[in-house]
């Protein structure tokens, strides 16, 4: 697969039966990485996918591996990996598509398939490989999420994080709708929130 130039998702394109993630030149929040692949995962991402989750959250805020593979195999559509040149896993970002706003906590251990069209999507994680962060692959990773929610005619896009990541995602267009419901790992999460224009959403 033949690796990403710099900057903004424009399309997704099929083949082989994955889903390749194209771009086209344009500016970043952060320096891009080279030779980036972005596409969604298969089975035997699994151990890399479980490394890279337990690197970047705690034993409590973590995935369990039941559920992450459940998530690849039913909600793999809005499930989306970046590769090195060597095609190894080194980031992701998972989301779920649901009717409400804000995120509920049981879409941390159920998975159900999403709707073709409309509805919120909820990303559950987003994570970098350590050695691979600070090059802008989280960015390109929540920017293809950001256009397959287009292609989809998503309503927006909605997820919770801690304090001190939202302004990462307030640069790369969320807005802070306050503290959220979510009692997940018994931290205190808030609501981020990227609405899609509804000519944008819908037309």
């Amino acid at each position: 697969m033949p690796p990403l130039q710099a900057a903004t998702i424009c399309r997704v394109q099929k083949q082989n039966t994955q889903t390749q993630f194209k771009t086209q030149p344009g500016n970043t929040m952060n320096k891009p990485a080279a030779n980036l692949t972005l596409n969604h995962p298969t089975a035997a991402d699994l151990p890399r996918i479980m490394q890279i989750e337990r690197a970047g959250f705690t034993a409590a805020e973590a995935a369990s591996e039941a559920a992450m593979a459940e998530r690849i195999r039913i909600i793999n559509d809005t499930f989306i990996v970046a590769r090195d040149a060597s095609g190894t896993v080194i980031g992701f970002i998972v989301a779920a598509i649901i009717n409400e706003r804000y995120l509920h906590d049981e879409l941390f251990a159920k998975s159900v398939p999403n709707p073709l069209h409309g509805g919120y999507c909820a990303i559950l994680s987003l994570a970098v490989a350590p050695e691979q962060r600070g090059q802008g692959i989280a960015g390109q990773l929540l920017q293809a999420l950001i256009a397959t929610c287009r292609i989809a005619r998503r309503d927006g896009i909605t997820l919770t994080c801690l304090d001190a990541l939202i302004p990462f995602y307030e640069k790369n267009g969320f807005t802070n709708e306050g503290i959220s419901a979510s009692q997940h790992a018994g931290e205190q999460w808030f609501n981020l929130v990227q609405d899609l224009p509804a000519a944008e959403a819908h037309g």
